[in-house]
């Protein structure tokens, strides 16, 4: 057999064939511009988990490798036992609604929320910055737990209460502000121009989720151009026709999508949709 050197297939037009025959797209770096449209199923609340991804953050972030990255913190240190925690805040950021973010929106947030090791959270304001959380005791991993959808920023804890909040009344700090949504059915948002995150997150220019209860359906909506991506859809409506992206695989169709979706090289397994931050992570190519 002869031996392939990996460097002369990549710079040749072999390599064109070889990533779209395995689903990698030549086009690997994000693009900024278009509009991601995704038709979710009605159960597990997909609805609300991709839309509270695209408009709130939180302190901290898991990225889709696992590893925590700051958001709306720029540091963090604990005590000794760790068991006492501050955080500083990232400065100039601001609401969709325009008012910039200070302490007491983390403290109102979070301040006696209950998390899994942790306890109840006492949370309270150093600064206009800087906040400091006690916990009932230690914990090394409250960064980590800082990340979870249910410690999102909320302007004075307005959204404390997000799995009941109306879809068309969230306001937070995400890359996505609500342009009209309504619960079940659909959600419409649009950049936030000049966004922190510029340049790193939040590539497309609006977001529109349209929930389809019926697999084969959502399929169709795929098939037919309507939506460019499609959540559990039904796998015989789009193999026979191919020209479509599967993740994780053909065999396991989580999602499917058109082939001018851009994909992230690595796309994260914690939850669905890339951990609900689809709008802020793929991209039209």
């Amino acid at each position: 057999m002869t031996r392939i050197d990996r460097r002369a297939l990549f710079t040749s037009g072999a390599a064109a064939a070889l990533l779209a025959a395995t689903g990698t797209s030549l086009a690997a770096s994000p693009r900024t511009g278009g509009s991601l449209r995704l038709a979710l199923p009605r159960d597990g609340e997909l609805l609300q988990q991709v839309a509270r991804g695209a408009v709130f953050d939180s302190l901290t972030e898991i990225a889709p490798d696992g590893l925590l990255r700051a958001e709306l913190a720029t540091a963090w240190n604990s005590s000794e036992d760790a068991r006492i925690w501050q955080f500083d805040l990232r400065p100039d950021v601001a609401f969709h609604d325009g008012r910039l973010l200070q302490a007491s929106d983390v403290v109102a947030s979070l301040d006696g929320r209950r998390l899994p090791g942790a306890g109840a959270l006492a949370v309270s304001a150093l600064s206009a910055q800087r906040v400091e959380i006690r916990l009932e005791g230690p914990n090394p991993h409250l960064p980590y737990l800082m990340a979870s959808p249910t410690c999102a920023i909320a302007p004075l804890g307005a959204s404390l209460d997000l799995p009941d909040l109306p879809l068309a009344q969230m306001v937070g700090t995400g890359c996505y502000q609500v342009e009209r949504a309504q619960d079940g059915r659909h959600f419409r948002a649009t950049k936030v121009a000049a966004h922190y995150k510029d340049g790193q997150a939040g590539w497309v220019d609006t977001l529109e989720i349209i929930v389809i209860p019926d697999a084969a359906v959502r399929a169709e909506a795929l098939r037919d151009g309507y939506v460019d991506v499609a959540a559990l859809p039904r796998p015989q409506e789009l193999l026979q026709r191919g020209g479509f992206r599967y993740h994780p695989s053909a065999e396991d169709m989580a999602l499917a999508a058109s082939s001018n979706v851009g994909i992230p090289r690595v796309v994260s397994q914690q939850s669905a949709l890339d951990d609900g931050r689809i709008a802020e992570r793929w991209w039209r190519l």
